[in-house]
């Protein structure tokens, strides 16, 4: 399996910085602004991961996700064709990466979700995608 590239979501930039800096904007097109720049720092997903049986059913965009343990831990490398659904994956994996399964299954996804205000400015097509990415991982872990 190839490596995984050093993701700073999870590790450098965790879920506490991702509400502070999306709850510091005071439009949704500066929330868009910063989901996409997250989204740049997601980093790419080496071609030789992407394979069909890890692509996230129920997204309206390409989306890959491939998981692995480590003494315990789960590290995530996930992409997607889409700038905006990056971002998206970056604020999920903030919360997820590096983290047991245990705390990725007690830490309150919909609270999180809701505190960062997603829902009241996604289309119901791509916030169903954002739950299947969750679900995805989810399935992972188990």
């Amino acid at each position: 399996m190839a490596e995984f590239p050093d993701c700073p979501f999870g590790t450098t930039i965790t879920s506490g910085q991702i509400l502070e800096a999306l709850n510091s904007k005071t439009t949704w097109e500066d929330r868009y602004r910063q989901l996409i720049l997250w989204g740049k720092a997601l980093p790419d997903m080496p071609e030789a991961l992407r394979l069909e049986n890890v692509t996230v059913k129920g997204c309206e965009s390409q989306v890959w996700i491939v998981s692995r343990e480590e003494q315990g831990h789960w590290y995530f490398c996930a992409d997607s064709d889409a700038r905006i659904v990056k971002g998206l994956i970056a604020v999920v994996l903030a919360a997820v990466n590096n983290r047991t399964a245990d705390e990725i299954r007690s830490f309150n996804m919909e609270a999180y979700f809701s505190d960062l205000k997603l829902f009241e400015h996604l289309s119901p097509s791509r916030g169903n995608g954002l739950k299947a990415i969750v679900d995805k991982i989810y399935q992972d872990i188990k």
